[in-house]
């Protein structure tokens, strides 16, 4: 894998780990409303799919 391939990688990683801290920070928002609560944990497993695909492979390199 060269250096281009990487720096794509941690660019994914980074939009990954904003994608992750928005969706804790609306769970904590969202103040007991499920929906909201709901949604934010499908976004978090999501995001935790995201981060096997590509977060952890960056942790190999």
């Amino acid at each position: 894998m060269d250096s281009t391939e990487i720096a794509k990688l941690k660019a994914l990683d980074e939009q990954i780990q904003i994608i992750k801290a928005a969706a804790e920070e609306l769970k904590k928002q969202a103040g007991g409303i499920q929906a909201a609560e709901c949604n934010a944990d499908r976004i978090l497993a999501s995001a935790k799919m995201l981060e096997i695909n590509f977060s952890d492979l960056l942790a190999v390199l």
